[in-house]
Formats: structure tokens, sequence, C-alpha cells
């Protein structure tokens, strides 16, 4: 039993699903959550985030056995395609479930997040426009918790662009690993066809573009805080830069546009208030 269990939680996709739990719990303390709401936000988010790991994991389980993925319990035999595939529906419909108790608003964000990851599971993932799900789904990452407030606000258009453009970078981040497998199973993402070093680059002109956005989209004068935020970010876009432009990608370039995605993310936290329309 501990074994199944155990390959069914790293079949969710574990490491990005607690980051994006932790960001969106970020974004709810900024804003003032009171201690049970916060749970319900991160609690809404963490199963929206399971159920679409869980329908990767189904979904690409023929095709990960195919390129010997060892990472993956499905692909590997631990534990079967349809008890992930069940898994994934459950924490659908729990998902929504609790997002509904934050109120319709939050319900329709989250909702229409799930569906961008379902979507690039379905298949977004082979086309040209495999980024669009990552935009839109991180895009109204915010939205859930500005919408899912005691009084609820939309967030600034800043904060939705920001969003977004982590977002896209976050999709070549992850499929950059992935370039060769994904080549032998006729997986043709937006990354596959730019090649390595030119989707590095836009990651971090996103990243570049959103560190901006986050730090004078509050307003000005930049806050103190906000401008030691703005220049590690873009430290770390110079440095991937220039790293990347001197050799192939590398892991230390993936840890690069993760941590100034990290940065933003804190930034976005500390913005408060002002992550909302006024």
């Amino acid at each position: 039993m501990a074994t199944r269990a155990t390959s069914l939680l790293l079949a969710s996709h574990p490491g990005p699903t607690l980051v994006v739990t932790a960001i969106s719990a970020g974004l709810g303390l900024g804003l003032g959550y009171p201690p049970g709401r916060l749970v319900l936000l991160a609690l809404a988010v963490l199963l929206g985030q399971l159920s679409i790991g869980w329908s990767n994991d189904w979904l690409d389980a023929a095709r990960d056995r195919a390129v010997s993925r060892a990472d993956k319990p499905a692909a590997r035999g631990d534990i079967s395609p349809t008890v992930v595939r069940a898994s994934a529906f459950i924490a659908l419909a729990l998902a929504l479930a609790v997002t509904a108790i934050l109120g319709p608003g939050a319900l329709l964000a989250h909702l229409i997040a799930i569906a961008g990851g379902w979507a690039y599971n379905l298949g977004l993932k082979s086309t040209v426009w495999s980024f669009v799900p990552f935009a839109v789904s991180f895009g109204l990452l915010p939205a859930i918790a500005t919408l899912g407030q005691e009084t609820p606000a939309w967030p600034a258009p800043w904060v939705l662009a920001a969003g977004a453009l982590l977002g896209v970078a976050a999709h070549i981040t992850n499929v950059l690993p992935d370039l060769a497998d994904d080549a032998e199973t006729g997986i043709r993402g937006l990354p596959h066809r730019l090649g390595a070093r030119r989707s590095g680059l836009a990651a971090f002109a996103c990243l570049a573009v959103a560190t901006a956005l986050v730090a004078f989209g509050p307003g000005w004068p930049v806050r103190p805080v906000l401008m030691v935020g703005l220049l590690l970010g873009l430290a770390a876009v110079v440095l991937g830069v220039v790293l990347l432009l001197r050799r192939s990608p590398t892991r230390l370039l993936m840890q690069l546009i993760m941590t100034c995605a990290l940065i933003d993310v804190v930034m976005l936290a500390l913005a408060g208030q002002s992550v909302v329309t006024a």
C-alpha cells in the first residue's frame, strides 16, 4: 500500500505542484487572507495541480514507456494508468468543490486555469501553441487569490501580464530537459521548434519583462524591497543569457531561470494589495 501511495504521489509531479501551491499561498498571505481562508486557497490550488499532474502521467503513460522514462511510475509499471486517471478526476472534482467556497469569481478563474493544464496534456503540448495553456493558467493564478478574498477584486493588468510571462518561462524550463525524449515520441511544441538555445533566450526575456512589471507595476517610486528584487532578477537574467550564448543549455541555466522566477513570485507576494485593481 505504501509503495502504491508513493508511486501515486510521484506521478503527480510533486515539485511543480508544491511550487504552484506555495505561490498561491504566498499571494494569499500578501493579500491578508485570514488563516482558514488561506488554507482553503492553498488546498484548492493543490488539488487542481494534482489533477493536472496526474492527467499528464495518465495520458503520457504509453509515450513515457516508449522512451523508458525512469522517473514516471506509470511508465515503469509501479502503478496502473487507470488508478492515475481516476485520481486525476477525483482531484479535479475536489479542487472545484473547494474553490467554490471561495466564491464564483475564484471558481471561474480556477476552472479556466485547470482547463489550460488539461488542454496542454490532451494535445496542445504537441503544437506551436504549447505555451498558451501555461500563459493562461499562470496568468490567472493571481486572479484565483484576488477573487477568492472576502471582498473579491480583479488583479491589476500588470499582474496578469507578469503571471502569463512567468507561465511561458515555466513551460520552457519544464520542456528543455526532455527535448530528446519528446523528439522520439513526436512532441513538437514551441520550444522544440525554437531549439534549446533560442528557447532559453525566450525564457530569460519573459522573466526580464515580468521582473520589470512586478517592480514598477505597484507605482512610482519603486519600493526598496521591490528594487532589490528587480536588481537580483535582472542580474540572474544577464548571467543566464551570457552563459547561454557561450555554451549549450545546462542544468545551471535552468536553475537560474527558476531562481529568477522565484524572485518574481516573492516580489508579487510582497506587493500585497497593490496587485488588485484600484
